[in-house]
């Protein structure tokens, strides 16, 4: 049999060895529908040892009509909150028998593009998606069939179901949450001002500051990526001017880089400054100080995610999910109020 090994094994092969006809050879690897006699069961399981027989599970699947894979593409798996969300939609797929294959842009738009055709080429069963920049790739996505999910606001225009969270509203609360404290001058670190959900935030940040009859002023606004280093460079250039009471950033890891540019200066947080941020995860929790941030309910969201994908008929579908706003101690609330539950 070491001919075999040239090419792949087939149950062809495997039949041959076992004596027995391909049929058999198919009823013991798939456990029916046809009952095997022992000995001829014992003869074709050794049979398929020796020859290294491997079931060709891709081209069985494509046979069914699916893959059993969903396709999940993400702008850079290292931020928390990314990951966080792709653990949870990884544990509700296998809970329903897919497996979750991972892109990873790595924050870079062509790698994004090629992710998308190599995950299609697969015939993955369903896209999830988050865009680089926020400007998705859905027509191609369309245009092949394959059902796909949002994982963030889009463009209504697009006719893409999706999940999310009200952002507006979000950073709107947060916004007034340090309002309520008593403080006045308020800044924003918020992402690249073309994308939407930056957008949404800075939109919810102003129209807080209106309501109270506070002052928007635009020497405030500091656009960054949604990084640690944006956070860092942002906070190093609110620095050179005067500094506000309370700042908004607009995701934890502009927060995280806000805190080391901060601790550089010795201004203390919330003593100096009060901050609250974005897409907070277990990592707010555990930072000194503890950050106040708002929460999406990642679980609630990938299992509906997945339910989409699973029974989607081709209609567009979004649904918006309530968010949470953590307290911790950088707002400057009580340390009793904020201790972890154990």
């Amino acid at each position: 049999m070491s001919n075999l090994h040239c090419r792949r094994v087939t149950r062809s092969d495997v039949a041959r060895e076992a004596g027995t006809s391909v049929a058999v050879v198919s009823y013991v690897i798939n456990n029916g529908p046809r009952p095997v006699a022992p000995t001829t069961r014992d003869r074709v399981l050794e049979a398929i040892k020796k020859t290294g027989y491997r079931p060709n599970g891709i081209a069985r699947a494509l046979a069914s009509g699916t893959t059993r894979t969903y396709g999940l593409v993400v702008p850079n798996i290292s931020n928390p909150f990314i990951s966080s969300m792709a653990h949870a939609l990884q544990q509700e797929a296998f809970a329903h028998g897919q497996v979750l294959l991972l892109g990873d842009a790595g924050d870079d738009r062509q790698r994004e593009l090629e992710l998308i055709n190599n995950l299609l080429h697969r015939q993955v069963d369903g896209l999830l998606y988050t865009s680089v920049d926020r400007h998705p790739y859905i027509e191609l996505i369309q245009a092949s069939g394959t059902p796909c999910v949002m994982l963030d606001r889009v463009d209504a225009g697009l006719n893409v179901s999706a999940i999310r969270v009200d952002e507006q509203a979000a950073a709107f609360q947060a916004t007034q949450h340090l309002i309520e404290h008593g403080y006045r001058d308020i800044a924003i670190i918020c992402g690249p001002e073309e994308m939407l959900n930056t957008q949404d935030r800075l939109s919810g940040w102003r129209q807080a500051l209106l309501q109270a009859g506070l002052e928007v002023r635009n020497e405030w606004i500091f656009p960054t990526t949604y990084t640690r280093e944006g956070g860092y460079l942002a906070t190093q250039q609110m620095l050179k001017g005067r500094l506000p009471r309370a700042l908004f950033a607009t995701s934890e890891l502009q927060a995280f880089g806000c805190l080391r540019a901060l601790s550089e200066q010795n201004i203390s947080v919330p003593g100096q400054l009060a901050l609250v941020c974005f897409n907070g995860t277990v990592e707010s929790e555990y930072n000194v100080p503890s950050l106040t941030a708002v929460r999406q309910p990642v679980t609630m969201m990938a299992k509906a995610a997945i339910e989409m994908l699973k029974n989607g008929n081709g209609s567009c579908c979004v649904q918006e999910f309530a968010f949470d706003l953590q307290v911790g101690e950088s707002c400057g609330c009580s340390p009793e109020r904020n201790k972890l539950k154990r």
